[in-house]
């Protein structure tokens, strides 16, 4: 009996000892990180399909829930903040002139990749907004070269554990505060958040005009390209602003024309009367009539023989596409701008003693992606345009007068049912915790009514609409909402871990006519943030086959009414290879 009584002693301890190993395995991540477990909800039973990094190309994969995958981390030293076709350095290598910022444009690699991006060491949970405007985890973004760059003019200062933005800027010396009442006093017409709702910030650095005028009912879709102001972009959505990657080179931005009520250039390094113009006439395509362009730059204000050749250049630029000087000054800072406004007819244009540059004669494409510059002056759109849009918010819900885009009864019914949606499913019955989310993206958004619907929450919602889908973003940005063009084959002009919850609406599954859906899976898992969402509405089918996918990447899954997929991402990343 002593014996036995020994041998269920160490049984028991043994036992005991497994158990607090095994606790402590499941909850050590959860330890540093907060998240609820994300291994029960899915567990994948498959045969084995290799989905590494390997550039050769494979076989359409079978992604039914009989399959396993098999991921790999991205390789190299950059590959923690990897932006596929930004980061294609053997195409870059290849090109013949980077005169004209080729070097910043999209070079995609092909076959897409299906690798994961490693975390940073030590990543955190986000600094939620609206501190996050003011403060974030250095270690999430853990890039110290802009700090010593910019210190003398506030930029961005660490402290400590945490990157902190004071709002200062190239042209911001007493704050981005001041700057904005300084545009507000030069020109009264300027209402925000009333007449100017839509911004384009243009070399937007760390994007603090942006923030800023989050408070005055404004969103700015603030960009920059990847280049020496080290992740400038990346701050400015761990910050929670809108911000996306891009440049003004060979190719058109991938926004509509006439969208813009107001773009801003502060010292944004663009040279606008190169190549006879064509970067100006970038941006005059994208300015609504009657809209307004800021610029604070050293030849508005200085006099020495560089910018005194600058301005001259400019002055004879926007004379040529019939920009009206409204308003010149300087602050008592020093610093100066001048503000231009876009006509509303073609009338200028046609009095024109030389046409040059020219209209553009023929019917230009809207949705651009991959469109190149052309040197002509875009068409003004029929009809009373000075009497659109109407303030924010009514916006909204409006139609623009003669719109060949939708009709106001087509937006109505659109914009009651994803109102419908939002707020009896994807709000109240969803496992989505709302009050994490702040930066959103919306794959597929038709008409913009998933962010209309989401209008009143603190979130921010960047519409895509997909190049291979009906092209409804001039109708987004009428409504007072931004956005961009992009093909879902290929990566987006984001950085890893930059979105709190992707929407998609009956995308995924026709995609797998054009590309391989785990290629599109790899996207989605680099834009998330750990922690972050997809909420997906599809097909059964497409729900079953994300489900495998997604649990392959120990994402936690879970299935309403055969209808909606909600995928939570975790830490989980593959194992280190050992070399």
């Amino acid at each position: 009996m002593a014996m036995i009584s020994v041998q269920n002693v160490v049984v028991l301890l043994l036992s005991s000892l497994l158990i607090v190993i095994t606790v402590f395995l499941f909850t050590s991540d959860n330890a540093r990180f907060p998240f609820p477990s994300l291994t029960t909800d899915y567990t994948p039973k498959p045969k084995n399909v290799d989905v590494s990094s390997d550039p050769t190309p494979q076989k359409k994969l079978n992604t039914s829930h009989e399959v396993k995958l098999k991921w790999d981390l991205c390789k190299g030293k950059e590959s923690v903040d990897y932006i596929p076709c930004l980061d294609n350095f053997a195409a870059i290598k290849q090109l013949k002139s980077r005169r004209h910022m080729e070097h910043r444009e999209r070079h995609c690699p092909e076959p897409a990749p299906k690798c994961l991006v490693p975390l940073p060491d030590n990543y955190k949970q986000p600094v939620p907004w609206p501190k996050s405007r003011d403060m974030i985890w250095y270690d999430n973004v853990p890039h110290p070269k802009l700090v010593e760059y910019k210190k003398e003019q506030n930029w961005v200062n660490k402290t400590g554990e945490f990157l902190v933005f004071p709002g200062g800027g190239t042209q911001f010396k007493f704050g981005v505060t001041h700057y904005v009442e300084f545009i507000e006093e030069a020109l009264p017409i300027i209402k925000w958040g009333k007449n100017i709702r839509v911004v384009l910030d243009v070399g937007c650095g760390v994007a603090s005009f942006g923030g800023f005028l989050l408070d005055k009912d404004v969103i700015t879709m603030s960009f920059a390209p990847k280049d020496e102001h080290e992740a400038q972009i990346q701050f400015a959505l761990e910050r929670g602003i809108p911000a996306t990657l891009s440049v003004i080179g060979t190719q058109q931005l991938t926004f509509p024309s006439n969208a813009f009520d107001l773009i801003h250039c502060a010292r944004c390094r663009v040279h606008w009367d190169a190549d006879g113009g064509k970067p100006l006439l970038e941006l005059n395509r994208v300015l609504r009539p009657g809209g307004f362009f800021i610029w604070s730059a050293t030849p508005v204000y200085r006099d020495n023989d560089r910018d005194s050749r600058i301005w001259n250049a400019m002055v004879s630029l926007t004379k040529s596409i019939c920009w009206k000087v409204v308003t010149k000054t300087v602050d008592s800072s020093g610093i100066g701008l001048v503000i231009y406004q876009k006509p509303t007819s073609e009338s200028c244009y046609n009095k024109r003693s030389t046409q040059d540059p020219p209209q553009c004669d023929k019917k230009e494409v809207n949705a651009s992606w991959y469109v190149p510059l052309a040197k002509c002056i875009s068409k003004i759109p029929s009809g009373n345009v000075q009497s659109w849009p109407e303030p924010w918010p009514k916006r909204l819900v409006s139609v623009k007068p003669q719109s060949i885009s939708v009709q106001a009864e087509t937006l109505k019914k659109d914009t009651e049912k994803w109102s419908a949606i939002v707020s009896d499913v994807y709000l109240e019955r969803l496992a989505v915790n709302w009050s994490s989310v702040r930066n959103v993206m919306d794959m597929n958004a038709g008409f913009g009514g998933f962010a209309a619907a989401l209008i009143n929450q603190p979130l921010w919602v960047m519409n895509v609409v997909p190049v291979d889908k009906p092209d409804t973003l001039s109708v987004i940005y009428d409504r007072g909402l931004i956005g961009l063009y992009h093909d879902w084959c290929e990566s987006l002009n984001t950085y890893p871990r930059t979105y709190d919850l992707l929407h998609s609406s009956f995308v995924l599954g026709d995609l797998s006519q054009r590309c391989e859906i785990v290629q599109v899976a790899a996207e989605i898992d680099r834009m998330v943030r750990p922690g972050g969402y997809l909420v997906v509405e599809d097909t059964v089918e497409t729900i079953k086959k994300l489900e495998s996918i997604f649990g392959s990447l120990h994402w936690s899954t879970k299935i309403y009414e055969d209808r909606f997929l909600v995928g939570r991402k975790g830490l989980w990343r593959p194992a280190k290879p050992e070399f």
